[in-house]
């Protein structure tokens, strides 16, 4: 009798042991990858889900809103004990490996028509067998988002506003909520707008805002120009306002080129430039032409795209004052957009745009910056040689090209008539030169506007005076 009596303690503490250790398993693992932080009309839920050889034995979702609880998501174990792929509309249910299971589903108000305005949450719970199938583990997710069924407004402050082909504008305008993605559409380029008080604003409400546009050289002078104010759940609102727009022509050259200039310019640009992915060609190679052209088309456009990226590097304060300042006694060479046909022993081998103002004075003369900034850029850079890039924030910048020498290093802030380096003939230049642009959100502008103290006067500092 006793023998038995000490079997069944000894059965009880073992189902107890068994029991234990199958409740100190791991639950299952949640990641609730979306919605990230606003939903509107639409949007999606994406979780996932995680367990050993993906033995789930259930999973719930559901939005709590209001105090009302909406189910998203209710999958239950197969016979065989597993959910399987392939659930009902809308859910989508992947099983990305052995242990993870992808579920996807719509979410927003036009899949969810009980969707309101304001703060929900979703809630994900999952549930696996234990060890010998003892017990059931269970774990929680949850993530609160916001739900924005309303459009931002937009509302356009300042007035008289002009364009010139190829030339820069400014736009004061109020964009609510402050949060939203905001600033100026042309055409398919958008211009992101910054907070006024970084233009000097004082006591700016949050939801004032600034932005400097172009209408690029190469748009069409009917390309439509709209201020625009979108928020993470894709609402989005624009309003017209440019009063006119006004054609400038652009000149036309031919340029020609010999084998000193190849030779003096081509080798030089391919070592610095291992994005082409080629040797230097030899002196009076037959592959010179060949080069020059990759260089003067492929590793123009891969530079443009250089020199735009470090628009995403500008600083929301506006660093500048007046009018930005020309190379000091220069004669002007070439101008902004000047459509040049290349010319090589008589025949025509390539068609650019030089957007820029090719200013030159003598051989090595200092340069001096336009107006106040910090440096982004003072490194070789393809065609352009040797060149700085200053930032004078809000989206507004200056490039300085073809120069000897370096008299600043990246991160310098520097002040208006500080030299920056030296004329030079580095990159894709005939002769001692300063190649000279204003950029704007990372696109080259005519720096004419940017001169003129009565432009500045009229389409800047009014603006953001009549703003105050």
């Amino acid at each position: 009798m006793r023998w038995l009596l000490g079997l069944i303690v000894v059965l009880l503490i073992a189902v107890g042991c068994a029991y234990y250790i199958a409740g100190s398993g791991a639950p299952p693992g949640i990641a609730i990858d979306k919605p990230e932080r606003v939903v509107g009309q639409t949007g999606t839920l994406d979780v996932r889900a995680e367990t050993p050889n993906g033995r789930f034995t259930a999973i719930a979702i559901a939005l709590e809103q209001n105090g009302a609880r909406i189910p998203l998501v209710d999958l239950q174990a197969s016979s065989r004990g597993e959910i399987a792929p392939g659930a009902p509309a809308p859910v989508t249910v992947q099983q990305t490996d052995p242990n993870h299971l992808h579920i996807t589903r719509p979410l927003g108000k036009q899949s969810i028509p009980q969707l309101q305005s304001g703060a929900a949450r979703i809630v994900v719970t999952a549930t696996r067998p234990s060890f010998l199938k003892l017990r059931q583990l269970t774990s929680t997710a949850t993530k609160d988002f916001q739900v924005r069924l309303e459009p931002p407004r937009i509302s356009v402050v300042s007035t008289h506003h002009y364009v010139n082909h190829g030339g820069s504008e400014m736009v004061v305008y109020k964009a609510t909520p402050p949060d939203v993605a905001s600033g100026v559409r042309v055409g398919e380029v958008e211009y992101r707008g910054f907070p006024a008080s970084g233009a000097g604003v004082a006591n700016a409400d949050p939801s004032l805002k600034v932005a400097f546009f172009a209408l690029l050289y190469d748009q069409p002078l009917n390309a439509p120009i709209v201020a625009f104010a979108r928020d993470e759940a894709g609402n989005q609102v624009k309003a017209s306002f440019v009063d006119n727009v006004f054609e400038k022509p652009f000149k036309k050259s031919r340029i020609e080129i010999d084998d000193k200039f190849m030779n003096k310019t081509v080798p030089d640009i391919v070592e610095h430039s291992p994005e082409l992915k080629m040797a230097p060609p030899p002196q009076d190679s037959p592959d010179m032409v060949a080069a020059f052209l990759r260089v003067n088309g492929e590793l123009r456009k891969v530079n443009a795209d250089q020199i735009a990226a470090l628009e995403a590097k500008t600083s929301p304060t506006r660093m500048w004052e007046g009018p930005f300042v020309q190379l000091g006694n220069s004669q002007v060479e070439a101008s902004f957009a000047d459509r040049r046909t290349y010319i090589y022993k008589g025949k025509e081998i390539d068609q650019q745009t030089h957007l820029g103002f090719d200013l030159a004075v003598t051989a090595h003369v200092p340069v001096a910056a336009a107006n106040a900034g910090t440096v982004l850029n003072a490194s070789w850079l393809g065609i352009y040689g040797n060149c700085v890039i200053l930032d004078h924030g809000m989206g507004v910048q200056s490039l300085y090209a073809h120069l000897m020498s370096f008299d600043v290093k990246v991160g310098d802030r520097i002040t208006r008539g500080q030299i920056v380096g030296r004329s030079d003939s580095t990159g894709l230049a005939g002769g001692d030169h300063l190649h000279f642009t204003m950029l704007v959100g990372g696109r080259m502008v005519n720096p004419v506007e940017w001169w003129d103290s009565h432009w500045i006067a009229d389409r800047v500092e009014r603006k953001l005076k009549e703003s105050q």
